[in-house]
């Protein structure tokens, strides 16, 4: 097994509802993806549920699955991961939250992003929560632009109950406050962290610019420190990432892939696909598994825009997918896998966890699904993976379904 090349190619949240303005078709199936189609005509095509019944939907348990870990037995929450990503040593009596920059307007979530605010900018909204709030039990860390961290010391999150704000657009936020024991200690900071960016200078700036402004933070994603099993004790395949998210990165390191970093990787619509393609390319050659993530199908489903998720899945068809099939088949034993990891809709803007269409093949892949790729042809072919993580072990092994 250690002879062949295996690649995974995961487009965020790609997977979507059927939807009027592509008459019926979702954005999988409009998109022009002549590479994704031709690997899933001449390969296995199916359905696979990577998100359990038990629990939220979203990456970081989806690509727990899609990385081919069980999430009910690893997962701890997506704030832990993040901090693997960081580096940030936790002890493990410690409550990691992911913290957002957000946009509240009249009382209600209108962006969980902060109008995808700069590293910089979100940098300096974050050192100022330290300067004011930050002591020996709580402390805050910068991140990737609207996406940081805060760990708390000395209290009891085990029954909190926290809201994704990526999943609340439009919600009033008097009713997606954190709830359970000592939830009243995060909603104070939320209500502190208001009051602190009210009239902030970089908010008068982005207000001039027409931006959506950072005024509050929102807690989400709580978890205690994680341990997982690395790739290559449980497959027995040398691993690399390339990735513009902290979370990806963080199950990256989790599990002991290398992290390849690619310059102009953003993890949004403008993100350098080409760059992602040709640091693909190059990886093969020195990993016997290479997973690359792009974060922009999923940014444009949260943004509710359909024609731009469409473009982000053509683009990452070009400019990703085709070159690494160009590559593979030069060696000759090869396995390339394409799945999002979960559905993320550009009519509700957020996660959904129902079963999201995979395929994958490779030279020795006899039984051809002689189909295009998408969800509705996933769903002719009757194969369906309900345990989402045992889809790798098949990957990497068998040779027919």
């Amino acid at each position: 097994m250690s002879n062949r090349k295996y690649v995974i190619i995961v487009p965020d949240g790609a997977a979507d509802r059927p939807l009027e303005i592509f008459n019926g078709k979702t954005i999988l199936e409009a998109a022009l993806k002549p590479n994704i189609d031709s690997l899933s005509k001449n390969g296995i095509l199916g359905l696979c549920n990577t998100v359990p019944s038990s629990l939220q939907p979203g990456s970081d348990v989806a690509m727990m699955a899609v990385l081919g870990y069980d999430p009910v037995k690893y997962y701890s929450g997506r704030a832990p991961i993040e901090a693997v990503a960081q580096g940030i040593n936790v002890s493990s009596d410690d409550w990691i939250f992911r913290t957002n920059l957000i946009t509240i307007t009249d009382d209600k979530m209108a962006d969980h992003s902060a109008g995808h605010i700069s590293s910089e900018e979100g940098k300096i909204f974050i050192d100022e929560l330290n300067l004011k709030f930050g002591n020996d039990m709580v402390k805050f860390y910068p991140g990737v632009g609207y996406r940081h961290l805060m760990i708390i010391k000395g209290f009891d999150f085990s029954d909190i109950v926290t809201s994704p704000p990526h999943d609340m657009i439009g919600k009033n936020i008097s009713e997606i406050l954190p709830e359970g024991k000592n939830a009243s200690f995060l909603i104070d900071l939320i209500n502190k962290s208001k009051m602190l960016f009210a009239d902030h200078p970089i908010n008068k700036q982005r207000i001039n610019l027409s931006e959506n402004v950072a005024n509050s933070i929102w807690f989400w994603g709580q978890g205690r420190k994680i341990n997982m099993e690395p790739f290559e004790k449980k497959y027995g395949l040398k691993g690399a990432a390339i990735t513009a998210v902290d979370l990806v990165k963080g199950l990256a390191k989790l599990i002991e892939f290398d992290f390849i970093k690619v310059k102009g990787a953003t993890g949004y619509f403008d993100t350098d696909y080409k760059a992602k393609g040709l640091a693909a390319v190059k990886a093969i050659d020195n990993y016997d598994i290479v997973l690359v993530h792009i974060e922009a199908p999923d940014e444009a489903g949260h943004a509710g825009e359909a024609q731009i998720k469409k473009k982000t899945i053509e683009d990452i068809d070009e400019f990703i997918v085709g070159p690494v099939m160009q590559k593979l088949q030069k060696y000759g034993n090869w396995r390339l896998l394409v799945m999002p990891d979960h559905p993320t809709s550009v009519i509700t803007r957020g996660h959904s966890g129902e079963p999201i269409p995979f395929t994958f093949s490779g030279n020795d892949i006899k039984n051809f699904s002689n189909l295009t790729y998408g969800e509705s042809n996933a769903a002719k072919t009757g194969v369906i993976f309900n345990n989402g993580y045992e889809l790798m072990e098949t990957f990497l092994n068998s040779y027919e379904l």
